[in-house]
């Protein structure tokens, strides 16, 4: 009996030796950074974070400092908000874009692991090359086209909510430029059809990047609607040849890189092209024009100066070009204050191996995050930071394309956003 009882004192005080030990080692193992991660396995802080991802940011920032970690739908999120931690996801090879992006790019477009990472350099550099400051002015006299055929058909008179008259301009003239003109507008029930399904993936985009389709049953739909669409439409993207000149439109573009390597996946990029472009246009147009027609004063100088540089209103047509916008900085620093207020939440990267970062390891396979909203928001970079002040952007060299320390909005490192030469232009 003794020698059963003395063997089952023996495994008991070997298991709690054990988990000792474990203890002992994990706290002498590297320190990671504070963890908010709620207490459903798998969701964690999920249901939290998504309500209110801005406000649950700063407020796990306020609540454990300068790096952190949030742990939502099976992803651990570590954030960094400091010079240190910003160096590091910008300048590390120890973290990766690439490796970040792929999954949500497959949720969202269904674009396979191995093709994204053969294609995506290439795909980079072939935007980065056609929407270069050089290539602008292949842009510039389609979209002055696009803008006044656009403006012709709303007429002079009439009401509509702010965002569907930015909706309304830039769907069209966005997809007449860098894919085909005319692919949404055969007749009024597809445009319709189009704003409808576009709408729904927009605003679904980031829940549809994480989450199974099957619990987003209207995003999966809409997105299954345009890819359908594209699919149909591929043939006459490639053959299409614009009037005015004979220069490859943006899609074309990527369609020859897209095609040695992935035919079938042609219509998958063409969606995450229309993502890209719409997603990031309408919000900025629809913010400059709120915060500018807010501010009388700066509206004020604003139609002056267009009046002076461009003529008065009711010229049968109005020519902009690269020339004159140089003379309308006031424009380009309200774009780039509405920019600044309202930044997307978050810019992203893969650690691939344990990075440390202040007094903290981050692990391998977390992802690395930054906010752009908040930095935006640090008095150190932006004195008197919630406030519109176009004129701080005089202190920009924007003739080089040197942006305000602090400023992230368009990303950084080797695969900063390939449109931001245009975007700023």
């Amino acid at each position: 009996m003794f020698g059963d009882l003395d063997l089952g004192v023996a495994v008991v005080a070997a298991l709690l030796t054990g988990v000792v030990l474990l203890v002992v080692l994990r706290r002498r193992g590297p320190r990671r950074p504070p963890c908010a991660a709620g207490w459903i396995p798998w969701v964690g802080a999920g249901l939290r974070f998504g309500k209110a991802p801005l406000e649950f940011i700063e407020q796990a920032r306020a609540q454990y400092g300068p790096i952190f970690t949030i742990f939502a739908m099976g992803n651990r999120m570590t954030f960094v908000t400091e010079e240190e931690g910003i160096d590091v996801f910008l300048k590390s090879k120890e973290v990766n874009f690439e490796l970040a992006v792929q999954y949500p790019v497959y949720r969202t477009a269904s674009v396979p692991k191995n093709i994204f990472l053969t294609l995506h350099e290439k795909l980079h550099m072939t935007m980065k090359g056609k929407m270069g400051t050089f290539n602008m002015y292949q842009f510039m006299g389609r979209l002055n086209e696009e803008f006044h055929e656009q403006l012709e058909d709303l007429g002079p008179h009439g009401t509509m909510d702010l965002i569907s008259l930015v909706r309304c301009l830039l769907y069209p003239v966005t997809v007449n430029v860098l894919f085909k003109k005319g692919l949404i507008v055969s007749h009024k029930r597809k445009i319709e059809d189009f704003y409808w399904h576009f709408q729904i993936y927009d605003e679904g985009f980031e829940y549809g990047s994480q989450m199974p389709e099957w619990l987003l049953r209207n995003w999966s739909k809409s997105k299954r609607w345009l890819l359908a669409l594209f699919e149909e439409s591929i043939p006459d993207i490639k053959a299409y040849k614009p009037e005015r000149d004979d220069c490859a439109t943006l899609m074309q573009a990527v369609l020859d890189v897209v095609e040695g390597e992935a035919d079938r996946h042609s219509a998958s990029y063409a969606l995450l092209m229309l993502w890209a472009s719409l997603s990031n246009a309408v919000p900025i147009t629809f913010w400059t024009l709120v915060f500018i027609l807010s501010h009388g004063d700066i509206h004020k100088t604003i139609v002056e100066g267009i009046s002076s540089v461009l003529g008065g209103a009711g010229r049968e047509k109005i020519t902009v070009s690269e020339d004159k916008l140089k003379k309308l900085l006031l424009i380009k620093w309200c774009i780039l204050e509405a920019i600044r207020l309202r930044a997307p939440g978050v810019i992203t990267r893969k650690v691939v191996k344990p990075v440390k970062i202040l007094n903290y390891t981050v692990p391998s396979g977390d992802l690395l995050m930054l906010s752009p909203f908040w930095l935006h928001r640090n008095p150190k970079y932006f004195p008197d930071p919630e406030s519109f002040r176009p004129e701080r952007w005089k202190e920009a060299n924007l003739e080089k394309h040197v942006f305000l320390d602090g400023y992230m909005a368009f990303g950084g490192g080797k695969f900063q956003c390939p449109g931001s030469s245009a975007e700023e232009s």
